[in-house]
């Protein structure tokens, strides 16, 4: 068990799978609320700001696609996506609109209250730091207030995209492998599908490299590192 306060929103349209996992997640010590739709979830949102969703894709009145941004309008709670859509189209689709995991039905209980753990830890819920700010040429992060900014300019990320330019900064100038991303940000090697770790390069490129000069390198046939363009150093 563990001594989390942290809060879940469990959202599904199914009222058996949101009995269980609301009895799983409270077993290990999780504060829980729970919504049947989309509507119903953004009320429940607004009055209870989650620290985590677990989000069914295939809601009565919306798509949890669609949801994810409009609870996100005014919180950034990391989503866990629940569905019986397993195609990798799919789990990538919904990874790079922000969701922060992907697990498929017919599921685990402890598996799903294992990642939530994951994803909570990654988001730094209830947990310290190491190092309250990390820094490389005009990017500074500081890791106690989940803030990263460029050329002083505020950056807005979702936890994993932190979480993983968190790892980026503190390996700076080291050439990391998708493996190696994988094993750190996401702590488990999403079935061997390397792809996720693309599709979040990419989308954390959108944000850090807005700004001159591009920081996030790829190094081909090897990974990915933070530094420099060659010509700067």
């Amino acid at each position: 068990m563990t001594d989390s306060s942290a809060r879940v929103l469990v959202v599904d349209d199914e009222p058996y799978i949101v009995e269980m996992l609301s009895m799983s997640l409270r077993y290990a010590g999780y504060r829980v609320s729970t919504a049947h739709s989309g509507a119903q979830a953004q009320r429940e949102a607004a009055v209870n700001p989650p620290d985590l969703v677990i989000l069914d894709v295939m809601l009565p009145d919306t798509s949890g696609f669609d949801l994810l941004h409009r609870l996100r309008t005014n919180h950034q709670p990391p989503v866990l996506f629940l569905t019986a859509r397993d195609s990798v189209e799919d789990r990538v689709h919904g990874l790079t609109l922000g969701a922060d995991d992907y697990v498929t039905k017919p599921f685990s209980l402890e598996e799903v209250v294992a990642r939530v753990g994951a994803i909570l830890r990654r988001a730094g819920a209830g947990a310290t730091a190491e190092v309250a700010l990390l820094g490389y040429a005009d990017l500074t992060m500081d890791e106690d207030g989940h803030e990263v900014w460029r050329q002083g300019e505020p950056i807005s990320l979702s936890p994993t995209e932190f979480a993983l330019l968190r790892f980026l900064l503190r390996n700076s100038g080291r050439v990391m492998s998708r493996a190696q991303i994988l094993e750190h940000v996401w702590h488990y090697d999403f079935n061997g599908d390397s792809s996720v770790v693309d599709s979040y390069i990419r989308y954390l490129r959108r944000k850090v490299d807005a700004f001159d000069p591009p920081l996030i390198e790829t190094v081909r046939g090897v990974g990915y590192t933070l530094r420099l363009p060659r010509q700067l150093r």
